[in-house]
């Protein structure tokens, strides 16, 4: 759920530096995953961020003014639900990685995709996706309401 401009900042931040195919690549991925949300038939999402996410300004004050609003359009859509995990929440399993939980009909099938610097890890071992599992129930009952994360997003685009 990033601007192409959010995302690109994001992938020049990454130390060493990535090499613009690499980059390209990367942002080629961003930008079909988050076409999946918009297309016909599409998925329900549930998005879980920290508000560390929300304050850090990749992209400088702008980018991420356009970023926060791009989330709240988002969250509007019917199938995308985004929850805000407040700094008042203290820590909580799983902090510092982004992971993509992607599940479906066949519970067997369903895959985990954490974003690591050196690029995408898949797990689809059972115990690997009860872990993430229990860790993403655990975050969705530290967060904020959609309602409230939507105000909260709010408060934050408003002091840029």
């Amino acid at each position: 759920m990033q601007t192409s401009d959010h995302a690109l900042a994001v992938f020049r931040a990454v130390f060493p530096p990535l090499p613009e195919h690499e980059v390209g690549l990367r942002l080629a991925h961003r930008t079909e995953r988050r076409q999946v949300l918009t297309g016909d038939d599409p998925p329900n999402y549930v998005a879980v961020v920290h508000e560390a996410v929300l304050r850090m300004q990749f992209g400088g004050r702008k980018g991420m003014h356009a970023q926060l609003e791009y989330l709240l359009d988002a969250s509007e859509r019917d199938n995308v639900t985004l929850r805000v995990v407040p700094f008042e929440h203290g820590a909580f399993p799983g902090a510092g990685h982004t992971v993509l939980y992607a599940e479906g009909p066949v519970p067997q099938l369903d895959t985990v995709q954490v974003d690591r610097a050196h690029g995408p890890q898949f797990l689809e071992a059972e115990g690997q996706l009860t872990k993430h599992r229990a860790q993403l129930d655990r975050l969705e009952d530290l967060a904020l309401t959609p309602r409230r994360s939507r105000d909260f997003i709010r408060e934050i685009a408003d002091q840029l």
